[in-house]
């Protein structure tokens, strides 16, 4: 049987919906879902501590990719001992994961090149659709790809359907709060499904850097909050800043109610199963009067105009 090294939440979770999650062996310092792989070895760590408020995680990023580093490191010594057959990680995000090639290095290096590497780079929600579909081929397990696929496919179109019709809503997705960013990728993709249509990121494109001024002047309908990689409650705590920002009480979205937190971290930073769960949240935030609040409390919640 296989024995996977996952380096990233998303592929851990794929892994586990593809009915395979006792063949994990190790995992990357986020992977938290389901909760029993926080048992597993930990086999990758960043170089800085991810904590403080978005401003200094993102100066601490900075100044390690300015000295064109890595901002992860892998624990080779734990790879050895783990002996994997197959370790999956991304091509897509410097910033998210450790890269391919230093995966592939450390293969080549510590396993003489024993394992296969499964880089996967989901730029768009077709990508994240075929990586389902590598993932299952890499185990063994074509048919329960498709079915995954199929399933997250159906959950996503029903939204769609559901939605067709109802006014499309102008919406900024915020993917970073401090310097702001917009949410690019497959994002543009499960916004329209729910019913909106982003203002900045682009489908297939890496999340682009926001002017606040550029905000201002666009005047959304709505604002989805979801910065990459923080819970519902670390992002309540950072979004407080935006009641200070100039403008924001005269925003359209936040007069007439149509400011949202989200769990970003569980849901739409991580290219795997939920971003199915992750599209009917954004129809309810979108759409309450069309989509019962099933996730409210748990993966979104209003945000109070100041």
């Amino acid at each position: 049987m296989d024995r996977v090294v996952s380096l990233l939440p998303s592929t851990t979770e794929i892994v586990h919906a593809l009915g395979c999650g006792d063949r994990l062996v190790g995992r990357s310092h986020e992977c938290d879902h389901p909760a029993d792989v926080r048992a597993l070895p930990v086999v990758t760590e960043p170089k800085a501590p991810m904590a403080g408020t978005s401003a200094q995680i993102d100066r601490q990023v900075r100044a390690i990719l300015e000295q064109a580093l890595s901002v992860y490191r892998v624990h080779a010594d734990v790879l050895v001992e783990l002996a994997p057959t197959v370790v999956l990680t991304q091509s897509q995000c410097e910033v998210c994961a450790v890269s391919a090639d230093e995966v592939q290095q450390a293969v080549d290096d510590h396993l003489d090149g024993h394992a296969e590497v499964v880089a996967l780079e989901p730029n768009t929600l077709e990508d994240v659709l075929s990586d389902v579909r590598r993932v299952a081929r890499a185990l063994h397990v074509p048919d329960r790809g498709e079915r995954l696929v199929a399933d997250m496919t159906a959950r996503i179109r029903a939204v769609a359907d559901r939605a067709a019709g109802l006014p499309t809503w102008r919406v900024v997705t915020l993917e970073w709060i401090n310097p702001l960013m917009a949410a690019g990728n497959w994002m543009p993709q499960l916004l329209a499904a729910a019913g909106g249509e982003e203002l900045f990121g682009v489908a297939g494109r890496h999340s682009p850097w926001l002017a606040w001024d550029d905000v201002v002047a666009a005047d959304p309908d709505a604002i989805v909050v979801l910065p990459c990689g923080f819970d519902l409650e670390r992002t309540r705590a950072e979004a407080a800043v935006l009641h200070d920002l100039p403008g924001w009480a005269e925003l359209r979205a936040v007069r007439e109610g149509r400011v949202a937190l989200t769990d970003g971290n569980r849901y739409f930073n991580r290219p795997g199963p939920r971003l199915a769960e992750s599209t009917e949240i954004l129809a309810e935030i979108l759409h309450p009067d069309a989509f019962a609040p099933v996730h409210r409390g748990d993966g979104w919640e209003p945000f109070p105009a100041g």
